[in-house]
């Protein structure tokens, strides 16, 4: 079994097994499908605290919107009135104006939240399921169809305009490098490792049009500083055993054991040679 460790230029993403009369078709696909189904949970892990805080959003025509406003042009939030949070609400006012503020109980809110971070650790297509039970447990009548977890759950989301929209890659717009070579579509893996399923590589997900993703560090930054670490101790040691191998001392008046007895003697300060 290959094992591919999948990576978007230097953030580590998954690992994925495979073989290596994989067609690369069919391997982008898989491998996308996973990169995106990660971004998917990502989303909705980020957007169901708000839910848990502050209930159901709010029609698009009233978000943003104060209490006056609304009043003022008879607005209505029928969905509001629909979808009830099981053992009652609490109210806790989003300052946003994004959603009506009607929240879950805490026993409630303890099981989005709870279902959220099972879910960020393991970021799969059960986290999905996860998340999709917890919402369920907790709106067993469903949210608002424009309610943006709901959209993420029956894959309606809109993501045009947005940051995350930059993050998302297509299957047609998916290139697979690897050392510093496209994998091209057409070929299967064992064309550019071999027939060796004992292999381990890092491989990068791109998408089409942005060109070959930096090359893999030949050594890790902890590794350099390790190397950084050990230098400086050497440097140190050397230095104190320079210090210690030090013989200049010996040149010292102190030093010499004859300097006493010269100078009972008066054989000191004698100069030879002309004057």
């Amino acid at each position: 079994m290959v094992q591919l460790h999948v990576k978007r230029g230097d953030e580590s993403l998954f690992l994925f097994n495979t073989t290596v009369d994989t067609p690369l078709e069919t391997l982008i696909q898989q491998i996308t499908a996973i990169y995106n189904g990660r971004l998917k949970v990502e989303r909705l892990c980020s957007e169901i605290p708000e839910l848990a805080d502050h209930g159901i959003s709010l029609p698009p025509n009233m978000q943003g919107l104060t209490e006056e406003q609304i009043e003022e042009l008879n607005l209505r939030d029928e969905w509001g009135e629909k979808c009830i949070p099981s053992g009652g609400s609490v109210f806790r006012k989003d300052e946003i104006g994004r959603r009506n503020g009607q929240a879950p109980n805490d026993k409630m809110k303890e099981v989005l939240m709870r279902t959220v971070e099972a879910a960020t650790a393991l970021i799969s297509k059960e986290a999905l399921d996860q998340l999709r039970g917890a919402v369920m447990i907790v709106y067993p009548m469903g949210l608002p169809p424009h309610d943006p977890i709901r959209m993420e759950l029956e894959d309606k989301e809109d993501l045009s305009e947005t940051q995350a929209s930059l993050q998302v890659i297509t299957d047609d717009e998916c290139q697979l490098w690897w050392a510093a070579k496209e994998m091209q579509r057409g070929k299967k893996l064992q064309d550019y490792i071999g027939r060796n399923e004992k292999t381990k590589l890092v491989v990068k997900i791109q998408k089409k049009g942005q060109g070959a993703p930096a090359r893999e560090p030949v050594i890790t930054d902890d590794q350099q500083k390790q190397m950084m670490m050990h230098y400086y101790r050497r440097q140190e040691e050397l230095k104190k055993l320079e210090e210690a191998d030090d013989d200049r001392y010996l040149d010292s008046e102190w030093s010499d054991r004859q300097a006493l007895k010269r100078q009972f003697q008066g054989l000191t300060n004698i100069k030879w040679g002309p004057r």
